[in-house]
């Protein structure tokens, strides 16, 4: 990298964390993009003049509001709400809602920006946004999680509907939550319309939207191993979470082939060198989805299953890891592992899950390296098209939303390959994600002027 280019890094991150002080996960996220298309940005100087990269870091609207709700006993709770409305230079606002009490400022405009690129990866007119709540919905009766969702939804209604902000689920945010959500938005709004995605299927979803993100993931780890004449055949795979993209990218994989060997949830992860099968995956959809049990018990129906409290699986040798719990899963030592452990792909299923240092790690090894904002979109892409069906008031196939999903992934895989393939042939997947998702939104708010 030249010097003038550091230097425009080096001042544009300056000036970022003085704007933003304490948010040490947006700064994160904005060095990687910022470090990947600074030099396309000092190449094309109107870009600089224009200030794009400065616009795009500054979410266009960050709406924070109380949500007061009462428990079954009566007692009163108060729980922070979200929404960040971080570029919508392509098309409506489109993000997840996520409950967890992790939820904060920061993560949101993280989660936010990232999913700016992401969206404008899948092709889709779709902009960037993300919301929450500090809200652990765990433990709670069906009763509480609905008062919850209905006061959340009372004040998000106003900033949001089909041809504005088109929210969808994330991390605690599932299929009761999107319908409270949704309830409480028809009944306010007094319309209906396809404003919230991840709908059921009886009103207004698509089908393998559940699906969406897991499957997605494996496809364009598919694509991946492709550069290197491989697939998922015969391979041995690391699945990190036990939620519904840790649910499906498990299964895809093992119906290409692969045998995976573990899952986890926030209290230690279950490793089954036998591998899983359609009853082990069809015990975790009953454990994690109807039963909202711990992935511990897994080992206690599973003989073949050993569980480790407070563990990371990412110890356990593998061919190919798919982080899908959380943000910062794996550190410089978990990457470390890793590689000693044999692994040569990492794709990410979650949002950011591997941080600076184990990413260094992954790419200074030759690991075939993806980050979530490429692998993990056929979730937001199956949402746009939930949103295209609920448009024109039809309901597609499995196959047609299946077909549409691979041939999303695989063109972001292309756009990926367009953009960082370096001149010995080795791929910053990184980097290509990077500048091909920075180009739409920057060339559109090029078009649009200064707004």
């Amino acid at each position: 990298m030249d010097k003038f280019t550091q230097n425009y890094i080096d001042g544009f991150m300056a000036g970022v964390i003085a704007r933003n002080p304490g948010e040490k996960e947006f700064h994160q996220a904005v060095r990687e993009v910022v470090e990947s298309v600074a030099s396309y940005v000092t190449a094309y100087p109107h870009l600089m003049d224009l200030k794009i990269l400065e616009r795009m870091v500054e979410p266009e609207r960050v709406v924070m509001f109380r949500v007061p709700w009462t428990d079954d006993r009566g007692g009163i709770h108060i729980n922070r709400g979200y929404r960040v409305q971080m570029n919508s230079a392509i098309g409506p606002y489109k993000g997840g809602i996520r409950f967890h009490e992790s939820v904060n400022l920061s993560i949101m405009k993280v989660l936010a920006f990232e999913q700016t690129f992401k969206n404008s990866l899948t092709t889709l007119p779709m902009g960037g946004a993300k919301g929450g709540s500090d809200f652990n919905p765990k433990g709670r009766s069906d009763a509480e999680v609905m008062r919850f969702c209905q006061s959340f939804m009372t004040e998000l209604q106003r900033h949001i509907g089909q041809d504005t902000d088109v929210p969808a689920g994330d991390i605690g945010v599932g299929g009761r939550e999107i319908g409270y959500l949704f309830g409480q938005y028809k009944r306010l709004r007094d319309e209906f319309t396809g404003t919230l995605t991840g709908k059921g299927l009886g009103w207004g979803g698509s089908r393998l939207r559940p699906e969406a993100t897991g499957y997605g993931l494996c496809y364009f780890t598919e694509q991946m191993l492709a550069t290197r004449g491989e697939s998922f055949e015969g391979k041995t795979v690391l699945v990190s979470g036990s939620g519904n993209v840790a649910q499906y990218a498990a299964q895809k994989a093992m119906r290409l082939g692969a045998k995976v060997v573990t899952l986890s949830d926030s209290n230690g992860f279950i490793h089954d060198p036998d591998g899983l099968d359609e009853e082990k995956m069809q015990f975790v959809f009953e454990l994690k989805n109807y039963r909202r049990g711990r992935i511990r018990e897994y080992a206690d129906r599973f003989p073949s299953a050993t569980y480790y409290p407070d563990e990371r699986p990412w110890k356990i040798p593998c061919d190919i890891a798919l982080p899908c719990a959380t943000q910062n899963e794996i550190g410089k030592e978990d990457a470390e592992h890793l590689v000693a452990g044999g692994c040569r792909c990492v794709a990410e299923g979650a949002n950011m899950p591997s941080t600076p240092e184990a990413i260094r790690i992954f790419q200074g090894n030759g690991l075939l390296y993806a980050p979530g904002k490429a692998s993990n979109a056929g979730g937001v892409a199956t949402s746009g098209l939930e949103m295209t069906q609920n448009s024109i008031r039809q309901k597609w196939t499995a196959e047609e939303v299946d077909a549409q999903l691979r041939r999303i992934m695989s063109d972001i895989h292309a756009a990926c390959l367009k953009y960082g393939t370096a001149e010995d042939g080795t791929v910053n997947y990184v980097k290509g994600a990077n500048i091909a998702g920075f180009i739409k939104v920057a060339d559109a708010m090029v078009d649009q002027g200064l707004v």
